[in-house]
């Protein structure tokens, strides 16, 4: 235990240390500026308790964040509180609220995204002319920032009089398909010559090879993309967010940004990577039940 606890602690405090002194130094000349406006001299020690304690921080230290996230976690937010002015849904939610609109169009998105990267990489493995066309146009489709095709998918979608739900999961699906179908074309080819050819020995069909052979050898390729395919997935919501408006944590952090509110920013994007936290940890308990029951050693 102590063994495996105490280099973990050691860099976190390292990188706390790295933060801290980086948000001093960024935010310390804001604290110069007004200094010589109001004609006083300050010393490093005025500097750094300034740095770390304004309201609008180019870089906010870490307590400021863990106090922020705390306060959108458990307190509800007061209209025009530190010149912030919402209205509808979002006056008085919390990050929960906007983890959970996130969570539920992510993992709608992934389901979709993972089971057609599985479907289309059983294509590819079997038939030789989809693994000519259809994987180039694959890879091709990864090359398109999301951020400049989700606002046309939301636009095409709206004006068919799809909304809400299904254009984030659509967009969330989009990022997570492909390393889903990498992953399993890469597991499904993953038997050797010598096992094919002692099925062949014992008259199996395809699909006995398929079932009996390639699926099992394809778990383990197939949940370390599923990991990678939950995050994407995630980040291809908060993406979509951003232009839909509503409830999740990308209208968060364009609220922070269109407020200047720096600390709820960094808030929001703590609450974002500790739920990608939680669903690459769920994938990985379900990787650890399924390959223990499948026999893989670790």
């Amino acid at each position: 235990m102590r063994r495996s606890v105490l280099p973990v602690v050691v860099v976190v405090l390292a990188i706390l240390a790295i933060w801290y002194a980086a948000a001093v130094w960024m935010n310390a000349q804001w604290t110069r500026d007004q200094a010589a406006r109001a004609g006083v001299q300050i010393g490093w020690s005025d500097i750094a308790r300034d740095a770390m304690q304004q309201e609008r921080p180019v870089l906010p230290v870490p307590h400021q964040v863990a106090a922020e996230f705390w306060r959108l976690t458990w307190v509800e937010e007061a209209t025009g509180r530190r010149g912030i002015v919402q209205s509808g849904s979002l006056s008085n939610r919390g990050l929960v609220y906007h983890a959970l609109a996130t969570l539920s169009a992510t993992a709608l998105g992934f389901g979709f995204g993972a089971g057609f990267g599985i479907l289309l990489a059983v294509g590819i493995v079997y038939n030789r002319a989809m693994d000519m066309s259809v994987m180039p146009w694959a890879i091709a489709s990864q090359t398109i920032p999301i951020v400049a095709i989700a606002p046309m998918i939301i636009v095409v979608l709206n004006s068919v009089g799809i909304s809400g739900l299904i254009p984030k999961a659509i967009i969330a699906a989009y990022l997570s398909f492909f390393p889903v179908a990498v992953g399993m074309v890469k597991g499904l080819r993953s038997p050797d010559g010598m096992q094919l050819d002692q099925l062949r020995t014992y008259n199996a069909t395809a699909g006995q090879a398929f079932w009996k052979l390639r699926l099992p050898a394809s778990m383990p390729y197939l949940f370390a993309s599923l990991k990678v395919g939950v995050a994407a997935s995630l980040v291809g919501t908060i993406v979509a967010e951003l232009p839909l408006g509503g409830a999740g944590l990308g209208t968060r952090l364009l609220a922070g940004s269109y407020y200047g509110q720096t600390i709820q920013i960094w808030a929001t994007l703590i609450a974002a990577a500790l739920l990608a936290s939680a669903m690459v940890g769920a994938v990985g308990l379900v990787q650890r039940v399924t390959l223990k029951r499948m026999g893989f050693s670790r």
